[in-house]
């Protein structure tokens, strides 16, 4: 999804025409994921690689991850799903995904599994660059207790992660004093 998307929303289809891809993506583990559908996503991952993509090339770990459905994530995981799966074109990590929509739980989770709060996606930014720039304090805060070099990583423009916060941000900006 494009970084203007709101969190925890995927555009349903309105039409009575649905493409392949659409109505794939209804049965397939990533609907499921996305609407935190444990019971269906459990029996789906008994036929299905949790680490496959969508057509938009998402993994089911990226829609539960962006809509902090931590039960999906913990199902996910424990299935095999990869813990640094990049999406196809924007390189984006699940933790990056829950970074910036400020799922601390599932931030944490995702860290005790594995995540590297280093990696950069397409962009050069990290996980640490998303959740400063939506103002996410507590996942920051988690990030930073992980793995604080994150807040020297310049993304492709040349800025940091300190970089994307407003000003007038006082409190995000006491926290990063705290590293």
């Amino acid at each position: 999804m494009a970084e203007g998307h709101v969190c925890g929303h995927h555009s349903a289809v309105t039409s009575v025409n649905q493409s392949l891809d659409e109505m794939d993506f209804e049965r397939g583990i990533w609907s499921a994921a996305l609407s935190n559908e444990t019971d269906r996503l459990q029996d789906l991952l008994k036929h299905t690689d949790p680490n496959s993509l969508d057509s938009s090339g998402y993994s089911a770990l990226h829609y539960a991850a962006r809509n902090g459905h931590l039960n999906a994530c913990v199902m996910l995981l424990k299935h095999g799903a990869k813990v640094n799966i990049k999406t196809r074109t924007g390189k984006a990590t699940p933790l990056m995904r829950a970074a910036y929509c400020g799922h601390v739980e599932v931030v944490k989770l995702l860290l005790s599994k594995g995540a590297n709060p280093l990696t950069q996606d397409s962009d050069g930014r990290t996980a640490l660059h998303k959740a400063c720039e939506r103002n996410q304090s507590s996942v920051v805060r988690q990030l930073l207790m992980k793995n604080g070099q994150a807040l020297s990583i310049v993304d492709s423009q040349g800025k940091t992660a300190k970089d994307l916060i407003p000003l007038e941000n006082v409190d995000l900006l006491s926290v990063l004093h705290e590293f």
